[in-house]
């Protein structure tokens, strides 16, 4: 155990752990599935949904992976075995959601540095042009040569460890995405835009009412329901909930560092990075798009901003710039954090090197890549899936998507509830969060939704998944 954890490694302190872990949270989910989310479910009524969810159902997932990584001093495959020696199972579904989630995250970590590249070389006008995100994403070629390039990223950083590769990279990452993204939030606060078509001025200070302000029209009880399930859902991305890799980084964390603190700071980061993600999209693109425009879903991204930096000129290149510069920020701190799931998976299944793990899983895991990149051209076929918007077809991105989030991820998180709440008991991971004697003021609540309201919030989740409600 010693000389295996020696190799591992581990975070330097409280900073570097909480930095890595938000790290992780923050991603492509946060800058634009929650604003999507924010704009289609009554803007502040959403907010005010999510955050009443984050502090009690997402607390509850987060600090009790957190805990078992650091109990175990052990990663997701192998964790779980030894809280209870029949559970291993669980371990191997923990393995298998970031395996699947890490190769089509590559893929969409390309569509941004090829983003980027554009914009680069100042050619952001193509960007906006009607066919230019399909032709990409269809060509045969270019999307693997991108995907490559973000693989490398990736594998590089955790090839060189915990303390001189996530963490080094972090600490230098995430303050940096943070000031960009407030940034942009504050800038698109005061654009003014008046159509040409029909006259009619929009400014951002509207966008952000609509998104701050609860929309009660029409709101029935399935209509709040549906706020809240997305709201659900939304938290498995943004807290990394479910995908092993807070039992990984968990693992990670000193004996000595105040566990609910850190947790505390990472759902305060990751949520504060979501709220500005909305504050920084939906303004400027409802002031040059309207309501219409807020409801493109991952278009937003790379259909709907595109345009938005277009109409500012000059300066809207740079704009556009320095949004997918944060954009890949995000993506990397994120995959990162996936591949190191899977790699730490296998030192401690196998002891295996880090050298060998990484570069085993890395290859292993990019040919995954490719076939999701040819998804678009040579393996093209359409399928349909409950989630699949009316008119729409799946293909094998969103099908492993699908998997993942709508049906393991959910999965994971219940049986994870039944371990620690029924079978081990809460006592398990309160006695490993109180550690250093630290109070555990949520400790109540903690035990109520661990055991009762959280099994249920998953049980419904993971229903809807199936297409049952």
């Amino acid at each position: 155990m010693e000389n295996n954890l020696k190799e591992r490694n581990s975070f330097t302190g409280s900073l570097g752990f909480v930095l890595a872990a938000a790290g992780s949270a923050v991603g492509l989910g946060n800058i634009w599935r929650f604003p999507y989310l924010a704009a289609k479910d009554g803007g502040g009524l959403f907010l005010v949904v999510y955050l009443v969810l984050a502090i009690t159902f997402g607390f509850t997932l987060l600090i009790t992976e957190v805990a078992i990584g650091r109990k175990t001093q052990e990663s997701p495959l192998t964790a779980y075995k030894k809280i209870n020696n029949k559970w291993g199972f669980l371990g191997i579904f923990s393995f298998v959601v970031p395996f699947i989630i890490y190769p089509y995250y590559c893929v969409i970590g390309g569509w941004v540095i090829k983003y980027m590249a554009t914009y680069l070389a100042f050619q952001g006008q193509s960007a906006v042009q009607d066919g230019f995100f399909g032709g990409f994403i269809t060509a045969q070629w270019q999307p693997i040569f991108f995907t490559i390039i973000f693989a490398l990223m990736c594998f590089v950083i955790v090839y060189k460890g915990v303390e001189k590769g996530i963490e080094k990279y972090s600490k230098v990452l995430m303050p940096i995405l943070a000031i960009i993204v407030v940034f942009i939030a504050i800038y698109a606060l005061f654009i003014k835009y008046t159509d040409p078509e029909t006259g009619i001025t929009r400014t951002g200070l509207q966008g952000a009412a609509i998104y701050f302000i609860p929309d009660f029209h029409g709101l029935t009880l399935k209509k709040f329901l549906t706020v809240c399930l997305d709201a659900m859902g939304q938290l498995f991305y943004s807290l990394s909930i479910a995908m092993g890799i807070m039992v990984a980084y968990g693992s990670y964390m000193k004996k000595d560092v105040n566990l609910g603190k850190s947790v505390n700071q990472i759902e305060i980061f990751d949520t504060g990075i979501a709220i500005l993600a909305g504050l920084m999209i939906i303004p400027a693109v409802f002031a040059f798009s309207g309501r219409e425009g807020m409801s493109k879903g991952p278009g937003l991204v790379f259909v709907a901003l595109p345009k938005v930096f277009d109409s500012l000129g000059k300066f809207g290149e740079f704009l556009g710039l320095i949004f997918f510069v944060m954009l890949l920020f995000a993506a990397l701190t994120s995959a990162v954090s996936i591949l190191e799931a899977i790699t730490s998976s296998m030192m401690d299944k196998f002891k295996w090197s880090r050298k060998k793990s990484a570069i085993i899983m890395a290859v292993s895991t990019f040919v995954v890549s490719i076939i999701v990149c040819l998804g678009y051209n040579v393996f093209y076929f359409e399928a349909v899936l409950p989630t699949t918007e009316q008119g729409g077809s799946a293909q094998i991105l969103d099908i492993l998507d699908y998997a993942s989030n709508n049906i393991l991820m959910p999965i994971v998180g219940l049986l994870t509830c039944i371990l620690i709440g029924w079978i081990a008991k809460p006592k398990t991971t309160i006695d490993e969060i109180t550690l250093n004697g630290e109070k555990f003021g949520r400790k109540t609540l903690y035990i109520i939704m661990l055991k009762v309201v959280a099994p249920i919030l998953l049980f419904v989740i993971l229903l809807t998944g199936f297409g049952i409600l």
